[in-house]
This record gives C-alpha cells, sequence and structure tokens, in this order.
C-alpha cells in the first residue's frame, strides 16, 4: 500500500520498515531529495509520481518538527501534493 495519509506514512516507516525518524536520517533523506533531477529521484518520481514525491519530502519536514507531526497524525492535515 502506498500511503496516502502522514500517519499511514509514519507507520510504514516505523513500524513495517522499523526505521527510527531520526534528525540525521530526516536531513539525509530531505537532502537526497532535493535535487529533483537525480536518477534516484526521477525513478521515485515515475514510479509514484510528482504529487507522492512532494507529499513525501513534506511529511520528513513534519516528521522533524514534533509538534506539527503529532496534529497530522491526528487527522489534521498533511494530506495532498505541496504546492510551489
Amino acid at each position: 500500500m502506498i500511503p496516502e495519509t502522514y500517519a499511514q506514512w509514519h507507520r510504514c516507516i516505523t513500524v513495517d520498515c522499523g526505521l527510527a525518524l531520526t534528525s540525521a536520517f530526516i536531513a539525509q533523506r530531505l537532502a537526497a531529495m532535493a535535487d529533483a533531477q537525480s536518477e534516484e529521484n526521477l525513478r521515485f518520481r515515475r514510479l509514484y509520481g510528482d504529487a507522492h514525491w512532494q507529499r513525501v519530502q513534506r511529511w520528513f519536514k513534519l516528521a522533524n518538527d514534533p509538534a506539527a507531526a503529532s496534529g497530522a497524525a491526528a487527522g489534521q492535515g498533511a494530506q495532498g501534493p505541496v504546492s510551489g
């Protein structure tokens, strides 16, 4: 299943994949996702689409902001593509 909400994505990363969303891990993933034209990102975007690629970036940013992330996990946003 491809996550459609922050809560689903968070569960996928932390429970299903068993990864810790540490500040270092988040920074590493955001840095890797920053180059829209890298081979890794082009492959991701082909497989899952630009909207999902943007959502995942937003979710990593939310995961680094505990106050915003708890609101998103409770269903108060963090869905849909990032504009701009």
